[in-house]
């Protein structure tokens, strides 16, 4: 790599990557009329079920009050339901319906071809390459984020 390449360009290219991907992604889920975000939330859930609405947040990086207004939507188009947690009354598992795991399964596979049809592409070596770059930058990101708590806290 040439010395001339500086962090916040490559900032820049990955926030304009991811979001020129999510958008294309929200394009093939409309076909669907699903979202983006009620995607997440139906596959997240095919992952695990029964979840409570706060671990689907944690899990998906949106506030409590993101993750209720999507149950809520997706509670009314039948695609998942709240069912009483034993001995928590204020709290409910998230569970998919049989019309919920299909639409996730199509929301999967739209992902799936998109990303054949992308990332792909990229040379299985380079393709690691990547993937070992960003498992670093994730590692930096949360020890920024730990270390700005601990400076918060103190």
């Amino acid at each position: 790599m040439t010395s001339d390449i500086d962090a916040l360009r490559v900032w820049f290219r990955l926030i304009r990557l991811n979001t020129r991907t999510r958008l294309a992604i929200a394009n093939r889920l409309r076909a669907f009329d699903l979202s983006v975000p009620q995607c997440d939330v139906l596959t997240t859930l095919t992952e695990r079920e029964g979840l409570s609405q706060q671990e689907l947040a944690a899990r998906l990086y949106v506030t409590k009050g993101n993750i209720s207004g999507l149950i809520d939507r997706l509670v009314a188009s039948g695609l998942v339901e709240r069912r009483a947690l034993a001995g928590d009354r204020r709290s409910h598992a998230i569970h998919l319906t049989p019309a919920g795991r299909e639409l996730a399964q199509r929301g999967i596979e739209a992902q799936k071809a998109f990303v054949t049809q992308t990332f792909g592409r990229i040379a299985p070596e380079r393709l690691a390459l990547l993937d070992e770059l960003l498992v670093e930058a994730r590692e930096l990101v949360r020890e920024h984020d730990h270390l700005a708590v601990e400076g918060a806290e103190a």
